[in-house]
């Protein structure tokens, strides 16, 4: 086994650190939490995350993007909104 120095251990150790903190920022700024109805910001917009409206959800809103069961929204930063939701901003999408 080769032996390391102290100055290749502390090079290695410091790029090791770094590579792990920047795929621990990575794998956090990918990993949302769904929003809950009882979240402040949801209360203050009425968000329910099944709509009681004919023709207004959340996949069909202007504020909201992605594909599949959770989307993005504008409104909720960094929170996921069911595509089934709805809340009081709701502006249909332009067709």
């Amino acid at each position: 086994m080769k032996s390391v120095n102290r100055r290749q251990f502390l090079k290695i150790s410091g790029t090791t650190l770094i590579g792990m903190t920047l795929g621990g920022t990575a794998l956090r700024a990918n990993a949302q939490e769904v929003l809950s109805e009882d979240d402040p910001s949801a209360k203050a917009l009425k968000y329910v995350a099944k709509s009681a409206v004919d023709g207004q959800m959340c996949k069909g809103c202007a504020y909201a993007s992605g594909e599949g069961d959770n989307l993005n929204c504008a409104l909720f930063p960094g929170k996921l909104v069911s595509a089934e939701g709805w809340c009081a901003a709701f502006v249909a999408k332009p067709s």
